[in-house]
């Protein structure tokens, strides 16, 4: 018997596409910034997604070479594998 449903996000590569949609749909800033708040805050409070899936998402992102995070980490870049998802 089973009472607990799977999680949406709980595969990475699932996280990952929806950070990268979340990601595509907000207008870059200078130097094609994308503030890190404006992938994880949808992500988290929108999508219910956990703490855990957003890090595994990112991570994948960043492996995949979709997304390039700042060594500061409060922006994101997105790469041109991760805009021809969306081509």
């Amino acid at each position: 018997m089973k009472f607990v449903s799977d999680r949406k996000y709980a595969d990475p590569g699932k996280a990952a596409r929806r950070l990268m949609e979340h990601a595509r749909a907000f207008e870059p800033v200078q130097d094609g910034r994308i503030y890190i708040e404006k992938i994880n805050g949808p992500f988290l409070f929108e999508d219910k997604g956990t703490p855990a899936e957003y890090s595994a998402g990112l991570k994948l992102a960043i492996e995949r070479g979709w997304l390039e995070l700042h060594e500061s980490g409060t922006y994101v870049r997105m790469l041109q594998p991760g805009a021809d998802l969306f081509a």
